[in-house]
């Protein structure tokens, strides 16, 4: 809890004297031993360390507890999308709620050890008057995104010509610099986001600070022994043409850590479920079935399989969350137009998502030729064919197959209201009750029983058990076996591959 600002000490006096911040404490630890010292009292507490940072408790978490353990300077590794920026801003809910620096100063000087010449000539002066202000721990967190034009300037600082014709200073006086992100981090964390993308020439910049604790502005001899912790990302390497890190700065990293997409569907979910939001004002009520939040998952698991998408980029976790949000707004906006007070998401809806697949999704040579929207198509179909074997694997469907065999027809309008697409439903011989296996039976409202059966419908026509196309909507197509395999996508039959020729 942060304490009430006011009330704490404001002059360098009152802070000697009051016992919360007695000298010898603030004064022996550096920033590093200060979130060393909070993680051990926090790794015997229960609860999560790291809040909202789902599926890396036994991979990713225990290695930054190590580095900040052992006092590194670190780097999280990964492609976009795992939620490594996330990571290092959680950092600062390991340093102190609190923490005092000499009012005024660019450089936050600690009030015992001031390290630049206006914090010095500040307590020289006014003694134990010197003007103490405080700063919360977000206010020590310091972010940069690495790009190909950033200076030396800007992360390290430079000398100010019109500071010191202002103040009729000379222009070496340590008085005319103007201080750079870096300097402006001191007692806190600095983080670059994007390291390859950072100049060589800045990355050598970062040298000093890292080995020696120190920074030195336009040639001058002006020493400042920062105390800062250090924090990078970057796309692996080999994972980018943008640039890279130089070896002498890898090599000066303390650890090297790498972050990961998650491993099981499940945990995709839950990272999904905490980040979409759906939590919304609406006038109806909003559900995303969870065979669907499945299929949605799903998609992003085989994307970032599939040979038509460029596995060096990756798939960003940010996929099935946009999805996820843009399926609920499909649904949303046809029970509003509808005028339904529940709006269950249908797989109709996922179709309609599309836009927010194909942005994410960067494509191979094979994949650009088939087009973005067509390699979504396809992933989804495969998505709600593993699926709907989860579910109904050895369950007989052939009473609803039949239907369609025998010349039966469903079209069912994705805007359609779902008291108009029940009724034509509850005709297929024996598909409302297989929506059992879903979790949906009798009692549940027409929307929920109507995605239920679309979503058994679209599964038979992902394993080519019947077919379905723009004009006939879901009709009789030729048998295939039920499961596919893991790496087989589904095939055109031949009346539909007749249908595509004509």
């Amino acid at each position: 809890m942060i304490p009430d600002l006011h009330s704490l000490p404001n002059t360098l006096g009152a802070l000697r004297r009051d016992g919360r911040f007695c000298e010898e404490r603030l004064r022996l630890r550096s920033v590093k031993d200060e979130i060393r010292e909070n993680l051990i009292a926090r790794l015997g507490a229960p609860g999560p360390l790291f809040e909202g940072i789902v599926g890396y408790e036994e991979t990713v978490a225990p290695q930054v507890v190590h580095a900040v353990l052992s006092r590194h300077n670190f780097i999280l590794l990964g492609l976009r999308g795992q939620a490594k920026t996330r990571l290092i801003r959680m950092l600062t809910t390991l340093l102190d709620p609190v923490s005092p620096y000499i009012a005024g100063s660019e450089i936050r000087d600690h009030p015992y050890h001031p390290i630049s010449r206006y914090a010095r000539e500040l307590v020289l002066h006014r003694g134990e008057d010197t003007p103490v202000a405080w700063l919360t721990a977000a206010e020590r967190y310091v972010e940069k995104l690495a790009t190909p034009d950033v200076t030396i300037a800007d992360m390290i600082g430079d000398i100010d010509p019109i500071k010191a014709a202002r103040r009729g200073q000379d222009i070496s006086d340590e008085l005319t610099i103007h201080y750079g992100l870096l300097p402006r981090a001191n007692r806190g964390i600095f983080a670059i986001n994007e390291l390859p993308d950072l100049a060589g020439k800045i990355q050598v910049g970062l040298f000093n600070i890292m080995q020696e604790g120190d920074v030195q502005i336009k040639g001058y001899p002006v020493r400042l022994p920062l105390d800062v912790l250090l924090v990078f990302t970057a796309n692996p390497e080999d994972y980018t043409a943008r640039g890279k890190i130089i070896t002498p700065l890898k090599d000066r990293i303390g650890s090297e850590i790498r972050t990961h997409y998650p491993l099981t569907v499940d945990l995709g979910m839950a990272i999904t479920a905490q980040e979409a939001w759906l939590r919304r004002r609406s006038p109806v009520e909003l559900r995303v079935p969870r065979y669907l939040a499945e299929v949605i998952e799903q998609v992003a698991f085989l994307a970032r399989d599939d040979k038509k998408v460029d596995k060096r980029s990756g798939v960003s976790q940010r996929l099935p969350i946009t999805v996820t949000e843009n399926v609920a707004s499909s649904a949303e906006a046809r029970a509003i137009r509808r005028k339904e007070s529940v709006a269950v998401a249908r797989v109709a809806d996922l179709y309609n998502a599309l836009p927010s697949i194909t942005g994410k999704l960067e494509l191979e040579y094979e994949g650009e030729m088939k087009g973005s929207e067509t390699v979504a198509r396809d992933l989804i179909r495969l998505a709600v064919a593993r699926i709907y074997s989860n579910y109904f694997e050895g369950v007989n469907m052939n009473s609803v197959v039949n239907f369609f065999e025998a010349g039966g027809t469903l079209k069912v309008a994705a805007d359609a209201a779902s008291s108009e697409v029940l009724a034509p439903l509850q005709k297929i011989q024996g598909l409302m009750e297989k929506t059992a296996a879903l979790g949906v039976g009798p009692g549940e409202d027409d929307a929920g029983r109507v995605a239920a059966a679309e979503f058994v419908l679209e599964g038979l026509y992902a394993h080519r058990r019947i077919s379905r196309n723009e004009e006939l909507g879901f009709s009789g197509g030729e048998r295939r076996r039920e499961a596919l395999g893991p790496d087989e996508e589904p095939r055109l039959s031949r009346k539909q591959r007749r249908q595509q020729y004509n």
